[in-house]
């Protein structure tokens, strides 16, 4: 499934309009350069996307950068950015893959179980609101997340402080009065490539007006983010993770949940003393097939 002397199988899904193109690929049979990352993702030549999601079996990912496959882990999330670089982790990206594999009836051990998903920034946790997985809100278990030095980021000559964090991928998440809406990210935030040789993900978002009601939650901030190898985009899982935890941090508190409002759409993010947990849509919207002449083509 996936490739063979047709076409090369495909489908289109979205987590808060952070989307992307998903590959069945559970054998590791295709061969996934760069070069077709980027046009597979191009809105004109390609079925664009914010980035590709090869779903395939850890034991036939064939990576030997990748950390070694764990026991009763079955599925691998190899995820690459839009421009085709590699990347560890995408919080909207494990919804979505998850959503496929209930989809395809690829869930290991059927509707109703905890999920287990390997990604390059570890093994992610996912449990469906629905009993069969095909409906309902998608949350995944983000791991903790490392809070680090603060830092900056230039946009329009303009700087805005933030902190970085770590969600198994790399975060500067600046909290700022700022009207969104104005700034202009169609060009990556200058940032210090002393602290992130390897690029970093920029989030700006509002401060938290208010405090935490009786059951955790906390008001709604908004947020905006461009991400390293793609540009802005509507949402961002591993985004709206860091936003939070930098949100929180800026009113003084360590947990909590918060909703985030992206350009995308809604998402919430619950911070404890253990973890961090993403909740949110994910959503399939096509299937379909590659001509094959296309794929060859790309190199």
């Amino acid at each position: 499934m996936g490739s063979g002397n047709g076409g090369v199988r495909f489908a289109k899904g979205h987590g808060t309009e952070n989307d992307f193109v998903l590959l069945p690929d559970p054998d590791g049979a295709l061969q996934l350069s760069a070069t077709r990352v980027a046009a597979l993702c191009d809105r004109r030549r390609g079925l664009g996307a914010d980035g590709v999601l090869r779903v395939v079996r850890w034991a036939a990912l064939g990576d030997d950068s990748a950390p070694a496959p764990e026991p009763g882990v079955e599925w691998f999330m190899d995820y690459r950015n839009a421009d085709g670089s590699v990347a560890e982790m995408c919080g909207n990206g494990v919804r979505v893959f998850a959503r496929y594999l209930a989809h395809a009836g690829w869930l290991p051990d059927g509707p109703g179980a905890e999920l287990r998903l390997g990604t390059r920034g570890g093994v992610r946790t996912v449990r469906f609101a629905g009993g069969d997985g095909v409906a309902g809100e998608v949350s995944v278990d983000m791991g903790p997340a490392r809070i680090g030095d603060t830092s900056t980021a230039t946009v329009d000559g303009r700087a805005f402080r933030g902190v970085a964090v770590d969600v198994g991928n790399p975060h500067l998440a600046c909290v700022t009065d700022v009207e969104l809406e104005g700034l202009d990210l169609a060009v990556p935030p200058g940032h210090d490539p002393a602290l992130f040789p390897h690029g970093v993900n920029v989030e700006f978002v509002s401060p938290l007006r208010g405090g935490t009601d009786g059951t955790g939650g906390t008001g709604e901030v908004a947020m905006r983010v461009h991400e390293r190898g793609v540009g802005e985009t509507r949402s961002c899982g591993t985004g709206t993770v860091a936003a939070v935890v930098a949100v929180l941090r800026h009113a003084g508190v360590e947990t909590g949940t918060v909703p985030v409002r992206a350009p995308g759409g809604r998402l919430r993010v619950t911070v404890d003393a253990a973890t961090t947990t993403l909740h949110g849509p994910a959503v399939l919207v096509g299937h379909g097939e590659l001509e094959r002449s296309w794929w060859d083509a790309q190199g």
